[in-house]
């Protein structure tokens, strides 16, 4: 089953992900994903993406579950993961990503790489990955939160609020949970209005003066994540994942 479902109105594309219970998504699922934010950005009837999801939070990222039980299936997964974000990012028209509860490892993935967030009260923004036994996210959470924020956060895996992210700057709008589809539809529905061809070369231009190569520096991390799973901690956390338990590891001499 497909773990989402698009529509378009007026000119507003929404892509919603819905794969309960937490919207973390399998190899596939992520490539899917991916390849139906690309065909989005290529249909004519679209002019802006908001990016949204059903469910208890907006993305808990991979399927570990998956990892677990098919730790072979790393390359798969990173491999739709990078080609999410940068279907994202590199799409041709704004992406608007409207987030809710958790935002963990591949949600912080498509938040960072768009061009604009909304949050709800609820949303909290982490980056549990070095628990899990893998890397990743730190290249889309540097373009979200300042670098100290951005290693404290990926050290401890300790989240941070929507109203924090808001105060960071990584945030457009903060609003009950309730009001977050309209708030992202507002937006979408202003940039829509405009001219499609001029938004269009705006976006492309914007993504031309950002610091740095932000799939280059993902791809630099997705080579770590390799190399972490090739440990037994590595395999250690997801096992204690999956078995709701602590991760017991070798006491180093």
């Amino acid at each position: 089953m497909t773990p989402f479902k698009t529509m378009i109105t007026d000119g507003v594309a929404e892509l919603v992900i819905d794969k309960p219970p937490v919207n973390a998504l399998d190899s596939a699922g992520w490539h899917a994903l991916a390849d139906e934010i690309a065909r989005l950005g290529t249909d004519p009837a679209a002019r802006v993406i908001v990016l949204r999801a059903e469910g208890r939070g907006f993305c808990a990222g991979v399927d570990i579950k998956e990892l677990d039980a098919h730790p072979d299936r790393i390359i798969d997964v990173n491999a739709g993961n990078y080609r999410s974000f940068e279907a994202v990012h590199r799409n041709p028209l704004p992406v608007i990503v409207a987030v809710h509860g958790f935002v963990l490892g591949g949600g912080i993935g498509l938040a960072g790489a768009a061009d604009i967030v909304v949050a709800s009260e609820d949303a909290t923004f982490g980056v549990p990955e070095v628990d899990r036994g893998a890397m990743g996210g730190g290249a889309h959470l540097q373009r979200l939160f300042p670098v100290q924020k951005v290693r404290m956060m990926y050290f401890t895996g300790d989240p941070i609020t929507a109203s924090e992210a808001h105060r960071l700057g990584a945030v457009e709008r903060v609003v009950p949970k309730a009001e977050l589809r309209e708030a992202a539809l507002s937006i979408a529905r202003r940039i829509a209005a405009k001219s499609t061809a001029m938004i269009r070369l705006a976006k492309e231009s914007l993504n031309g003066i950002e610091d740095g190569n932000l799939e280059n520096k993902y791809r630099w991390e997705q080579g770590f994540t390799l190399q972490a799973y090739a440990s037994k901690d590595s395999a250690e956390t997801r096992r204690a994942f999956v078995e709701k338990r602590d991760a017991k590891f070798e006491k180093k001499s």
